[in-house]
């Protein structure tokens, strides 16, 4: 816990962010992995309908994903304020309730999704061409939840006290254990894999995806278990310590359910895509699946940063170091700004090789390079709004980090695609998030410049 305050309070900015940012744009690269071998193992089929199967089901995945934010995110920016202030015992209780309340929610939202499956995935955009291979993807996430909820939630409260290489290890345990298990259990022995016959196979298609997926969250949560049975964190899993009260509910909610909301948002918008571009055939569906997947590695690279530096932006504020803190933004935003020019030139000269490595059909590869070239479009820049993002959920600024996740993935995005579906067709869909990532930005930018005023309040006298 020592070191960690060091790192807070002792090192320099540049060294600082490296320290906390560095495991968290290596657990994001490695999450990056983990979330693009779903769709390349079962691309290996050579099924489209088993890729789009995986695409439309990963909407309801991000429905886990945001209640682990939920309970991860608003613990980790608490945690750290709260570390920054002084108060451990109130660290503890956080943790106590992030945990329990994840497994909960978890065991809640699958029962929910196992049960009522079939009309679900009607629902979010499968066709009679896809829904076997959706059933048997969801199920199996459905039956794992409480882990995958549970792994998201607890990495992030790691992360909040200081310890990202920790947090770190636990969730690239949980992407490895995913990426060795899925061509086990996805292919058939004899299938090809990187011009080579598999010697061994389970032959579960996305089935297997599924409880690869699941069994990597049980290895996360399995070492994070062991983690704070060692002793060497200030977090608690004591039941005992579990309240709502002292303002706990409130301080979690506040910042995490803007981080929930982008994540519901994201998959609210994925699935009204898949909806309408279910329309213009399966093979659009796949495209746009494939294409996200792609994009994944500068924005979640660029998130990783944002993400990492968040606890140290929190401990400076509740520390009052308002100097120091915006000195480590402004250093994160330009980082970043280098990693998505850095990023986008190499995507844009090597697209349809990139579509390419997940399926070999001709139309999803046309497709698909004109969604990742749109997608794309926005990468130099869009990494300032994720440091600004997770900047106010550091700071606790909860209405603004709302603003931002209600617009990038909601009021802003959804408006625009049905504008520019109605105008310009297919093309219209394609550049639609593009469109509203650059609003976006401009956004976020407006907003620090009116809360920078009052930042100077929580400069010491």
């Amino acid at each position: 816990m020592k070191d960690n305050i060091q790192v807070f309070e002792k090192y320099s900015v540049p060294k600082a962010v490296a320290t906390m940012a560095l495991p968290s744009m290596l657990s994001m690269l490695i999450n990056i992995v983990y979330n693009l071998a779903d769709t390349f193992f079962v691309g290996q089929t050579g099924d489209s309908n088993q890729v789009a199967a995986v695409s439309v089901s990963m909407p309801l995945f991000l429905l886990f994903i945001a209640v682990g934010n939920l309970f991860g995110v608003g613990g980790c920016a608490f945690v750290s304020r709260s570390l920054g202030e002084g108060k451990m015992d109130k660290v503890k209780s956080i943790s106590s309730f992030c945990i329990y309340g994840s497994i909960f929610v978890g065991v809640i939202l699958g029962i929910v999704f196992f049960v009522f499956k079939i009309p679900i995935l009607y629902l979010v955009g499968a066709s009679d061409n896809t829904i076997g291979y959706a059933v048997d993807y969801l199920q199996w996430v459905s039956i794992g939840s409480p882990f995958v909820v549970t792994a998201i939630a607890v990495g992030n409260l790691v992360r909040g006290e200081g310890a990202a290489k920790e947090s770190m290890i636990g969730m690239v345990l949980g992407q490895l254990v995913n990426i060795v298990l899925d061509p086990i259990f996805i292919l058939d022995k004899g299938d090809k894999l990187f011009g080579l016959s598999m010697p061994f196979g389970l032959d579960m298609g996305v089935a297997g995806a599924a409880i690869a997926t699941v069994l990597g969250n049980v290895a996360t949560v399995i070492y994070f278990l062991v983690y704070f049975l060692r002793g060497k964190s200030i977090l608690s899993i004591t039941p005992k310590r579990f309240t709502v009260k002292n303002g706990v509910f409130k301080g979690v909610v506040s910042v995490g359910l803007p981080a929930a909301l982008n994540s519901l948002l994201m998959s609210l918008s994925n699935i009204i895509v898949n909806i309408v571009l279910v329309s213009f055939g399966d093979n659009a569906v796949a495209a746009m699946g494939v294409a996200m997947k792609a994009n994944m590695l500068v924005v979640m690279l660029q998130v990783g940063l944002a993400q990492g530096v968040q606890p140290l932006i929190g401990y400076c504020f509740g520390a009052r170091k308002v100097d120091r803190m915006k000195k480590c933004m402004r250093f994160s935003m330009m980082c970043n700004v280098i990693i998505g020019v850095f990023m986008t030139a190499f995507y844009l000269i090597f697209r349809e090789n990139v579509i390419s490595m997940f399926i070999d059909n001709a139309e999803v590869v046309d497709l698909g390079v004109k969604m990742l070239t749109a997608l794309m479009s926005p990468g130099p820049v869009i990494g300032i709004m994720f440091v600004l993002n997770f900047a106010f959920q550091g700071m606790g600024k909860g209405v603004q980090s709302l603003i931002l996740s209600i617009g990038r993935q909601g009021i802003i995005y959804i408006p625009l695609l049905f504008i520019m579906r109605a105008t310009v067709g297919l093309e219209g869909i394609i550049w639609a998030q593009a469109a509203a990532d650059f609003i976006c930005v401009i956004m976020s930018l407006v907003m620090f410049e009116i809360i920078k005023r009052g930042l100077k309040k929580n400069q010491p006298q």
